[in-house]
């Protein structure tokens, strides 16, 4: 008489949410105040990586196309996406933006500024659209060889969200060569620092969209920060980023 043989059942990857509670916030908060970026890995997996980025082909999920050269933003393009946004994409923005909530009213606390960001990412949107801000910003960035993205910051209206996610969805090395993601602070009465960001398939980077408060021997002092993408040696590069607050 022969045994049966029992097969294992492949345990499932942890979902989104499972991944982002994993997650040591008290460490990345740390980090944000040290570095002004974050560095989340491995959060999405190859498959969810290969299939976000094959949404550029279509126009359906997006609101508007931008062509960067037309603009002098650089070169490269990027898509908006139109609500309802893709599953994944909707359940990062409202995953991340409670405990980024958390870091951006101490350090709006620590800057001395008024404003105070609500618990749920809901309720924050019911903020934009008072101020009339009403079209997605999350967006899907497309880069080959030679493109590049100027220093710049995701301003959309009054009412901005300070902080912001990109996670890389194509393979450094594999996918493409050149195309790191840099961030600028721009220091009062000092020269400007730079913070160039290695990152994997499927890591993201919290990172600031205008300014972060730093310790200085007088007390906290606001820097301003800026952000780009070096230039892609070969290759294509897809990323795509989470911004919590909507545009006009």
């Amino acid at each position: 008489m022969t045994t049966p043989v029992r097969r294992m059942r492949a345990s499932s990857p942890p979902n989104v949410e499972q991944r982002l509670e994993a997650l040591d916030w008290a460490a990345l908060g740390s980090e944000l105040d040290t570095r002004g970026c974050a560095t989340l890995a491995s959060m999405l997996t190859p498959d969810e990586c290969v299939a976000l980025a094959a949404l550029y082909a279509s126009d359906a999920p997006f609101r508007s196309r931008v062509v960067m050269a037309r603009h002098g933003f650089g070169r490269g393009e990027y898509k908006y996406f139109a609500y309802p946004l893709p599953d994944l994409v909707a359940r990062l923005r409202s995953g991340l933006y409670p405990q980024l909530a958390a870091i951006a009213n101490r350090w709006n606390e620590a800057m001395r500024i008024d404003t105070r960001y609500p618990d749920t990412h809901a309720a924050y949107l019911q903020h934009c659209h008072q101020a009339e801000q009403l079209r997605a910003t999350p967006l899907l960035l497309q880069y080959g060889e030679g493109d590049y993205n100027c220093l710049h910051q995701d301003l959309y209206g009054e009412e901005v969200f300070p902080l912001q996610v990109a996670f890389l969805l194509s393979e450094p090395e594999r996918d493409f060569t050149g195309g790191e993601l840099v961030l600028t602070e721009q220091r009062p009465r000092m020269q400007s620092r730079a913070e160039v960001v290695p990152l994997r398939q499927g890591d993201g980077v919290i990172f600031p969209v205008h300014h972060r408060p730093v310790q200085g021997t007088r007390g906290i002092y606001r820097v301003n920060m800026r952000h780009g993408v070096s230039r892609l040696r070969s290759g294509h590069r897809h990323t795509v980023g989470i911004i919590f607050h909507d545009a006009r």
